[in-house]
């Protein structure tokens, strides 16, 4: 194994998957890049009618909230890792990523909504794994999320 992408959104569930992919890469002596990917703003949400891609300078400003504590990760384990930012559907990019850079795995993280969640809301972990003509590897995510009580006080 010589390439792994991991992607990342820098959530708590994709912080693991992170973690994962780098302890692998580490373990394999191989370079890993980290991918995230910013979805298109949907306008219909502001009654304008139209899906816009993020400019450069949004994407350059959300590269450091996903990826600057990934580096940090890569550094611990001595991986030499290269950062990628791009913009579009999540699934489609990640694959797309894969596809053009002869990745040999792609590490993604779930959140591990369930069927019923997953199906009405959509998966990126899923749709990669129905997208991809190359090994994937979904990490479950472990996090608990503290929930905040209602109607106390």
């Amino acid at each position: 194994m010589r390439k792994i992408l991991i992607a990342t959104d820098g959530s708590p569930e994709a912080r693991e998957a992170v973690e994962y992919g780098l302890e692998l890469a580490e373990e394999e002596h191989a370079a890993a890049t980290l991918l995230q990917v910013i979805p298109p703003m949907d306008w219909t949400q502001l009654d304008r009618g139209a899906v816009i891609r993020p400019i450069p300078e949004e994407i350059e400003r959300r590269r450091g909230i996903a990826l600057d504590e990934a580096a940090a990760l890569a550094a611990e384990h001595g991986v030499p890792v290269t950062f990628e930012v791009v913009a579009g559907s999540p699934a489609d990019e990640i694959v797309a990523y894969a596809d053009n850079h002869d990745v040999d795995l792609t590490v993604v993280g779930s959140r591990g909504r369930g069927a019923v969640a997953s199906a009405l809301l959509g998966s990126v972990s899923q749709a990669v794994l129905h997208e991809s003509r190359r090994p994937v590897l979904v990490v479950r995510g472990t996090t608990l999320h503290a929930e905040t009580p209602v109607g106390l006080g």
